[in-house]
């Protein structure tokens, strides 16, 4: 059975420094992350899961994913806040 892919936004503790991708299996993307195996996400120590959508279909995800990756640093931060105010790491809730 197919996961459901999503799109997320990874930051860094101090927050200054971002990631957006895309995965169908998020505990083990995350889990990459965290032991190093993506050169940026590693070099910058971004680990804390702070935005996560749903979406029915890779390609949408694909498509969400560019886009986000377009935008200004202030729209990113504004989304990660619209769901997200206080940065907590989502990841205790969603796993």
């Amino acid at each position: 059975m197919a996961r459901q892919p999503v799109v997320y936004i990874l930051a860094s503790p101090s927050g200054r420094a971002l990631y957006i991708g895309v995965t169908t299996d998020m505990g083990r993307r995350l889990e990459e992350h965290r032991r190093g195996l993506s050169e940026h996400t590693s070099r910058y120590n971004i680990t804390k899961l702070v935005y996560l959508e749903s979406h029915e279909t890779a390609p949408n995800a694909i498509e969400r994913e560019k886009q986000l990756k377009r935008w200004r640093r202030e729209k990113k931060i504004a989304l990660i806040e619209s769901a997200n105010p206080e940065w907590l790491d989502l990841s205790n809730e969603v796993f």
